[in-house]
């Protein structure tokens, strides 16, 4: 099948004024979307942001290019990424539209889209949008122009949504949460949603003032997390990106409670309830090991994807799966709702501990995480399929695994984002795993020189 031109595996994104990510670009897209989705009939459309500056000009931008197109909007403003596609399946819409650039800085921007049942869109209709958007743009007549209206209780509905993915009986008094937002979407959302199940909450990045989101704070900066939950004594602590998709988590010594073992609470959660857990624990190739090794423990069998939550998606709903995610906090809870969502996970990690009577310390040490090291390597102008396959680099990978045995993984893998191979070496020394990570990372220097 033909590549795809714009789209990505997450949607369109980068650099605001740069490339594609630029208002006369947004607004064509729009209009081109809106040719596909609309078929030929009337219909709607959401559109989401999370709180850059940028969000403001590409909303906008959006908005002119599918009204021209005869769609209908339906505007949310600020609102978590799972929380579009939520509201995109229960409003009946055609499509969900959110703009974002998820954990990335706020000079960076993005679209992507989610279909009418709430998950990303299928290729196919990526690929009809690209082959619209290479047409002349044409405006419907007046009289078939859409129209915009904005939904105020978008967050309200998304809240009660978050609530009703847990046990009706939950109640989250006498534990002290801090939760940290990111400056990002979560910063009306997540504090009432823990507020109203009764937990004593202690808010940290939630305000946003456009150029803060993602800095220094939220899942990919955890330090500011760890520090508050040790200085206000809290029983644990919640961190979510811009854009709500991802959860790290930090329990009452501050210690860091990653992706992977979020997913082993909930997998062993799940086992201990009557609905279980359905298939595989599906995770990716850089889903640590420990992670595999807890879950054979519970007899649960881990299924490894590339990385990206997209194809953790299609595995789950392949198989009709229901529990999946990445080290980076991307939990997919399938039973409970059609994507990645940061607040979701984070609650059912909370009923676990709840129903458990376990502090969130004692219901992660089931699973010890294996010492892995990730070495980026500089490909300047190289091809990293060449440099991947060269005899020298592949010699160095199987002299590793031999030395690792079965008590370790070697992993090369090109960036999707940047020119750099990523070497990634895990097992149970420590030392040796970081030598090895060198030596191979030193090699692919070389090859590349």
């Amino acid at each position: 099948m033909k590549t795809k031109k714009y789209f990505g595996t997450d949607g369109i994104r980068g650099r605001v004024g740069e490339g594609k990510i630029n208002p006369e670009f947004v607004l064509k897209l729009g209009w081109a979307a809106g040719r596909v989705l609309c078929n030929g009939s009337s219909g709607k459309v959401l559109i989401g942001k999370d709180t850059r500056i940028s969000g403001y000009l590409f909303e906008a931008a959006l908005e002119a290019g599918l009204v021209a197109a005869g769609m209908d909007i339906r505007l949310l403003g600020p609102m978590p990424t799972p929380g579009i596609a939520y509201l995109t399946r229960t409003l009946h819409a055609s499509a969900g539209i959110v703009i974002s650039a998820s954990h990335n800085p706020y000079y960076d921007n993005g679209i992507k889209f989610f279909s009418a049942s709430g998950t990303k869109l299928p290729d196919d209709v990526e690929k009809a949008i690209e082959a619209e958007f290479e047409k002349p743009m044409v405006t419907v007549d007046s009289a078939k122009l859409g129209k915009a209206e904005r939904i105020e209780d978008a967050s309200g509905r998304y809240i009660e949504f978050c609530k009703s993915t847990v046990p009706h009986s939950l109640d989250l008094s006498g534990l002290k949460i801090v939760v940290d937002c990111a400056n990002g979407a979560t910063y009306h959302v997540a504090p009432p949603v823990l507020e109203e199940l009764g937990a004593d909450v202690v808010v940290i990045g939630a305000e946003p003032d456009g150029f803060n989101i993602n800095k220094d704070i939220g899942s990919t900066h955890p330090e500011a997390l760890q520090q508050a939950v040790l200085q206000h004594h809290a029983d644990l602590g919640i961190a979510l990106d811009g854009d709500g998709d991802r959860l790290v988590m930090v329990d009452h010594t501050g210690a860091i409670v990653d992706g992977d073992g979020v997913l082993y609470i909930i997998a062993r959660s799940r086992l201990a309830h009557p609905e279980g857990l359905q298939g595989p624990v599906v995770g990716t190739t850089m889903s640590n090991l420990g992670l595999e090794l807890a879950l054979k423990e519970l007899g649960v069998e881990l299924q490894r994807t590339d990385v990206g939550d997209r194809y953790i998606l299609a595995a789950l709903d392949a198989n009709k799966w229901t529990l999946g995610g990445e080290p980076s906090g991307h939990i997919i809870c399938r039973d409970r709702t059609s994507t990645g969502d940061g607040i979701v996970a984070a609650l059912q990690v909370l009923a676990s501990m709840v129903m458990s009577e376990s502090s969130l310390r004692d219901l992660s040490m089931g699973m010890q995480r294996l010492p892995q090291i990730l070495v980026n390597v500089d490909l300047g102008k190289a091809e990293p399929k060449t440099i991947m396959e060269n005899e020298r680099v592949q010699k160095s990978v199987k002299s590793a695994e031999k030395t690792l045995k079965k008590d370790g993984r070697v992993l090369l893998r090109p960036s999707g984002t940047e020119p750099l191979i990523r070497v990634m070496v895990e097992g149970k020394d420590a030392p040796l795993v970081t030598q090895l990570a060198n030596e191979i990372a030193d090699t692919v220097r070389a090859v590349t020189a």
